[in-house]
């Protein structure tokens, strides 16, 4: 390894290395923990940032891992110190962990600038943690690398395999149909999370924690490890011993994150059958990097690459520990070919001509090959019309093909409890035809943008033997969730967005190969209504919630607040010692 940095051009060594009396004080109080000065002179100091807690159960066992990788560390001559950060339980936090997601980003941001670090690991997995911990990691600039939580076990329940959330959904759709009892669903309920680690379906951590690896910011293939795999430990340990070589050879974020490695990117999200999430964290990553990444780039790519990894939801068997066998995410990508820029360059400091050269895959049912896959377009499209100015999105792989077409009568509930109440009616007057809107359910009305947009089934067409129908919102959904779902409608209803305007009974159309959601009502009609509207009341009056509501842009735009942008402003400088 060559260095191209002295331990004089470190930042813990304005913290520790000046005669002065400041420096006292810290060399002081590092010798009351009982680090000694062998443990920090001449070394670099390597922030551990860790979203364990005791309410994550995807991160259940980042406690430990977090020891692997001071291992690393101290392997490679480097001063570990771990610090912890919001852990953002998704089946936890209320009313959305999406709520947090940039405050979790801040918090990483200001964790390296304020303390004497020269480098991170960041770890975390569960959805938010991945986009929250990058985007602040990325605005610092400091070196680092992502360490993922890695997929649970397979799920197991009456000899059936089980898919996070896909299958959850399943079984309360036919307990609600009435075709199954109680214990079938309590079975359900224990064996469909066996083990600590994240979402096993192609879901929103999953999808994140391979958009991570597919940048270059995780050590190639991590992503793919299960949790519950020692080979998770070794990555862990090998994840420390890294970042010190990073830290000397000065290898920060902006070697990284290129056009080329955001491109890579989305043209490996689409090729795994994403998360609907993927675009709005995607965009808000790739524009804190100063790449200015849009909709219709993520659209464009989309209808160029094929969904080649047959896993649940969009896939109709696998999961992600079967991915892995398969030969994981490198596999996969290597299955794109020329559709990659090979010269772009990861953490391991090569670039993916050199990574790839040695992937294989192992299951082409699982990774299917370009020539047979297991949808002929990318995940996700982008649908942009009267109804969605600034662009919506679908999963055209995980929902009906009938719906791929549609013309109905709209249903509109202004909130989430008058859709429950809709949806609960088992007399409620609709047919497959109806297209279901809830609103105000965006990134300020939510607040947060929830994940209420895979509304569930009404009882009133489940009985009848139903099981999709065309749902609109302003919301989020789980990436684990399937159907025919039309999300992130933008601008959201609670701003005045064309949204607002809907009125039960109106005729809308959606046609996902012209890429088109319309609104059949006339201009002068929508004027009116416009007219009419009145804006809803605020959702805070004080604290991060007002801070929140001031700051948060639209989802086209990855719902990042304003002032965190990459051009809002001049660089932060480094802190004052005095």
């Amino acid at each position: 390894m060559t260095r191209t940095k002295t331990y004089a051009d470190l930042r813990s060594a304005r913290w520790m290395a000046p005669q002065d009396m400041r420096s006292l004080g810290h060399r002081s109080r590092a010798l009351q923990m009982g680090i000694s000065r062998a443990d920090w002179q001449g070394k670099p100091a390597i922030a551990i940032i860790n979203t364990w807690s005791e309410i994550n159960p995807c991160h259940a066992h980042l406690r430990e891992r977090a020891d692997w990788v001071k291992r690393g560390v101290l392997q490679a001559g480097g001063w570990p110190i771990e610090l912890p950060a919001m852990s953002l339980a998704e089946q936890f936090v209320k009313p959305t962990a999406m709520l947090y997601r940039n405050l979790l980003a801040m918090e990483t941001e200001e964790l390296l600038r304020s303390h004497p670090v020269d480098g991170a690991v960041l770890m975390g997995g569960c959805d938010k943690t991945t986009p929250g911990l990058v985007m602040g990691a990325i605005s610092m600039g400091l070196p680092f690398v992502y360490l993922p939580a890695g997929p649970m076990l397979r799920g197991n329940f009456a000899g059936r395999t089980l898919g996070s959330g896909t299958d959850a959904f399943k079984a309360w759709d036919e307990r609600r149909a009435g075709t199954v009892d109680d214990a079938y669903v309590d079975g359900v309920e224990a064996g469909i999370a066996r083990s600590y680690g994240h979402c096993m379906t192609m879901g929103t951590a999953s999808t994140m924690t391979a958009i991570a690896d597919a940048l270059g910011l995780c050590l190639p293939g991590a992503s793919s490890i299960p949790a519950a795999d020692s080979a998770h430990q070794r990555m862990a340990a090998a994840c420390g011993w890294r970042i010190v070589e990073m830290v000397w050879q000065d290898v920060t974020p902006d070697h990284i994150l290129t056009p080329a490695a955001v491109m890579n990117a989305v043209t490996t999200t689409m090729a795994m059958g994403c998360s609907t999430n993927a675009i709005i964290h995607l965009i808000a990553m790739a524009r804190r990097a100063g790449v200015p990444l849009e909709l219709d780039d993520l659209d464009r790519i989309g209808r160029t690459t094929p969904v080649i990894a047959n896993i649940r939801p969009s896939g109709d068997r696998y999961l992600m520990e079967d991915f892995y066998y398969a030969g994981g995410l490198l596999a996969l990508m290597k299955a794109l070919g020329d559709k990659l820029d090979r010269s772009a360059l990861t953490v391991s400091g090569e670039t993916w001509e050199q990574v790839l050269a040695g992937a294989t895959s192992y299951n082409d049912d699982v990774i299917r090959p370009l020539s047979n896959p297991v949808y002929h377009e990318g995940s996700l499209a982008v649908l942009k019309g009267n109804l969605a100015p600034d662009g919506a999105v679908i999963k055209p792989a995980a929902c009906d093909p009938k719906f791929y077409q549609h013309r109905g009568p709209a249903i509109v509930a202004n909130s989430y409890p008058e859709m429950k109440a809709i949806i609960e009616d088992p007399d409620y007057p609709m047919t497959p035809e109806h297209v279901l809107v809830l609103r105000n359910a965006g990134p300020q009305g939510g607040p947060g943008m929830p994940e209420w947009g895979m509304i569930p089934m009404p009882q009133a067409l489940l009985k009848h033997g139903h099981r999709d129908m065309l749902r609109l919102s302003d919301a989020r959904m789980s990436g684990t969730a399937f159907g025919a779902c039309v999300l992130h409608i933008a601008p959201e209803a609670y701003i005045g967005g064309p949204l607002a305007l809907v009125e039960t009974g109106d005729m809308i159309v959606v046609d996902i190969p012209a890429r088109r959601l319309e609104l059949e009502v006339s201009e002068a009609e929508l004027a009116v209504r416009r007219a009419r509207w009145q804006p809803p009341e605020a959702r805070f009056e004080r604290g991060f919630g007002w801070m929140f509501s001031q700051h948060i842009q639209q989802a086209d735009k990855g719902c990042d607040f304003d002032f965190l942008r990459s051009d809002f402003g001049g660089a932060t400088r480094e802190p004052d010692i005095f």
